[in-house]
């Protein structure tokens, strides 16, 4: 496993400190503590962490609760701890968003398997995340062009493949993009519009 960055959060000094001689011995960085939820959620925002991880039961704002923003803002993925293996407990944590979860007191060997299912599965998100972002922004584009086209064809009396190949020519005429250029066309298409 790479070295990580990773923040401990846990309102227990002493858990604290086994969890972050188990991490270093282990070559990782402990960048911060914290010992509340809020504290948590605030120096991860600051020092974009590799990993947080973070007791469930905290004061000011709980495990769960500072999982959710973590989550929600993409900051870093976050691994709960906790002493109670309660049913609802474990369902407000997958409802978090939180990617692991491991009950006290922590093993080893159950750490460290953790902590690569949790980095692993974040980066999965991330990548889908993106993934997505990228189909809609060129879903969005086609749209776009397909306007531009139609207003080509219409004003032009042109054929689509014709009227394609005049925004490609745009494009490389003007060095642009073929949304830039297809805005342009839209904005002037409908400034022209108000003015008749």
């Amino acid at each position: 496993m790479d070295k990580l960055k990773i923040l401990i959060a846990d309102d227990e000094s002493i858990i604290r400190m086994d969890l972050k001689e188990m991490l270093e011995d282990a070559g990782h960085i402990i960048i911060s503590e914290a010992s509340d939820g809020q504290q948590a959620v605030e120096l991860a925002r600051k020092l974009h962490p590799d990993l947080v991880i973070m007791d469930i039961k905290m004061p000011i704002l709980d495990g769960i609760a500072a999982s959710k923003i973590l989550t929600t803002e993409k900051i870093a993925p976050v691994l709960l701890l906790t002493a109670y293996s309660q049913k609802e407990i474990v369902e407000s944590a997958k409802n978090s968003g939180v990617l692991a979860y491991l009950v006290k007191p922590l093993k080893e060997e159950q750490l460290f398997p953790a902590i690569e299912i949790a980095i692993s599965r974040f980066l999965e998100i991330k990548n889908l995340e993106d993934e997505i972002d990228k189909l809609k922004d060129t879903i969005e584009v086609r749209k776009i062009v397909e306007k531009a086209k139609g207003i080509l064809m219409q004003v032009h009396n042109l054929t689509e493949d014709v009227a394609y190949k005049k925004l490609q020519q745009y494009c490389m005429v003007k060095r642009k993009t073929l949304r830039e250029v297809s805005l342009a066309i839209i904005k002037s298409f409908e400034n022209q519009k108000k003015n008749t």
